[in-house]
């Protein structure tokens, strides 16, 4: 059963992430930041991954703590239920069109974690939700999921939805990538005989 359960909590937040790899694509989110939680319900529909968010930070401060330590919790939990990794498709990249704007992003379950990530925003909010927390919510997740992690926007003039389309880009990469290859069940998808450095 490829799911796992992290508990964070710090001075600055409590957060708990429930996930299911093999899932329906189900949600239930509840972060005090609404856009947030939008942008991890379109992550689960999109990916097919169960995800169960709950967490409580120093909103009356900002939405950064709260965003990362989301992002580091979620990261984290795929990093679990990935297990040994055997039978992954491992690699995966999509193209994610959200109106005008367009995303590429492109996943290797590789056990290095790196991010790339290039979106340009027009506005530094939307709604109350910091524009450049996008990012760092990528950060976070791709460092603590270990996966080699690229996502850049083509083009778009609409923050949310250059924001959407990387998050549901992400989607279905993840979807693609952490899904079993049925000709190489048994076997970890790498020369080296293991993932993880």
């Amino acid at each position: 059963m490829r799911k796992a359960t992290v508990k964070r909590k710090t001075k600055e937040t409590a957060v708990e992430v429930e996930i299911d790899l093999d899932g329906q694509g189900r949600s239930q989110v509840s972060t005090g930041i609404g856009f947030l939680d939008h942008m991890l319900d379109l992550l689960a529909r999109h990916s097919r991954i169960d995800i169960a968010v709950g967490a409580k930070g120093d909103l009356h401060i900002d939405h950064h703590h709260t965003t990362e330590d989301v992002g580091i919790a979620l990261g984290q939990a795929v990093r679990q239920a990935l297990g040994d990794m055997k039978g992954i498709t491992r690699y995966a990249d999509v193209h994610v069109p959200m109106d005008e704007a367009l995303t590429r992003v492109a996943v290797d379950i590789s056990g290095r974690p790196f991010l790339v990530f290039k979106a340009e925003f027009v506005r530094d909010k939307v709604g109350a939700f910091d524009t450049e927390l996008v990012q760092e919510w990528f950060q976070a997740f791709a460092m603590n999921a270990g996966i080699t992690l690229h996502a850049e926007t083509l083009y778009g003039t609409n923050d949310h939805h250059i924001a959407e389309s990387c998050f549901k880009g992400l989607a279905r990469a993840l979807r693609a990538a952490v899904a079993i290859d049925p000709r190489a069940k048994d076997e970890v998808p790498s020369t080296k005989g293991s993932l993880g450095g």
